[in-house]
């Protein structure tokens, strides 16, 4: 389904862009819905998409031998999943699965590649996008560091 409109324009995340530029994004996106245990992408696979999560929950976890997969973070509402899709050679750093019934944003990310490039100012604008929403992930990064370092006395 494509997306409508009032969709992007009731992002937060998108409130930097002009609506000229959220309607091209809209043209290279798509709403969809995912049941709990959807799995979006694997560690290594493909990173040829992006999500803004409109509702729903969706875990980033990785692999860590031998414990297998583990949770490093829920992305819920509103949050944009994958960045990994700007810079070469676009692959996945971690995975991701839903976790409760989720509608998202899809983006073709390789469309978007060619939209930011035909129009600096929106790639401009995707790049403090992604570089806000990678700025708090790491720092929600870095509370759960502290969380478990924490000294116990």
């Amino acid at each position: 389904m494509t997306i409508p409109m009032t969709d992007l324009d009731a992002l937060p995340l998108l409130t930097r862009l002009s609506h000229t530029q959220r309607a091209a994004i809209a043209g290279v996106s798509r709403i969809e819905t995912y049941e709990p245990g959807t799995r979006l992408f694997e560690e290594g696979g493909l990173a040829d998409q992006c999500w803004v999560v409109l509702s729903g929950c969706v875990m980033i976890d990785t692999v860590v031998p031998p414990r297998g997969r583990i949770t490093l973070q829920s992305i819920g509402p509103g949050e944009l999943l994958g960045w990994s899709w700007l810079v070469p050679p676009y692959r996945w750093h971690f995975g991701a699965t839903v976790v409760s019934p989720t509608r998202a944003a899809v983006v073709d990310t390789g469309a978007l590649r060619v939209l930011a490039d035909e129009d600096p100012a929106l790639g401009y604008q995707l790049s403090l996008i992604l570089i806000d929403a990678l700025l708090n992930r790491l720092q929600a990064t870095r509370i759960r560091l502290l969380d478990l370092y924490r000294n116990p006395s």
